[in-house]
């Protein structure tokens, strides 16, 4: 698939909040409330688009990408650039995660000009998208928990 990336629209947005995961992915579903849609509003999202102009994911960078409660446990002390990223649930678990991945890594490698480190936050129950990450180069650097999920941190290194 060819991608581009679009400034976050508020439908871009309220169609993300809409998606729905089956399980055990859908610990990503969202609800379309004022306070996720300010969220997805924030600047700090991408709109990922395919090539007949169809939303099939987006990915943050910064704050937005990380799991609050991992700073209790010091997860995000170093400085690095914080990475999450979706992608539409029909897409998911049909070979076309690691394309979307090099996408989005190849688009925030070229505006890193400091050269940091990438870090991502994934649940750990997600083998899926951790194989996904470990075979792109991150490797988990540690483990905490929030509301009795168990995340990660991975960290790529150029």
């Amino acid at each position: 698939m060819n991608w581009t990336t679009n400034k976050m629209t508020e439908s871009y947005a309220k169609e993300i909040l809409l998606w729905q995961y089956d399980s055990p992915y859908d610990f990503y579903n969202n609800e379309l409330t004022d306070e996720s849609l300010k969220e997805l509003m924030n600047d700090t999202y991408l709109a990922v688009i395919d090539e007949t102009k169809q939303l099939t994911g987006y990915y943050c960078t910064g704050i937005s990408a990380i799991v609050p409660a991992g700073n209790e446990y010091g997860a995000y002390n170093e400085s690095m650039i914080d990475i999450g990223l979706g992608l539409k649930p029909e897409l998911t678990g049909a070979g076309r995660g690691g394309s979307f991945l090099a996408f989005i890594l190849q688009n925030i490698e070229n505006a890193n000009i400091q050269c940091l480190p990438l870090r991502l936050t994934v649940a750990s129950f997600n083998k899926r998208a951790i194989k996904l990450y470990e075979n792109v180069g991150f490797i988990t650097q540690q483990s905490f928990d929030s509301k009795g999920i168990t995340f990660q941190t991975m960290i790529k290194y150029k």
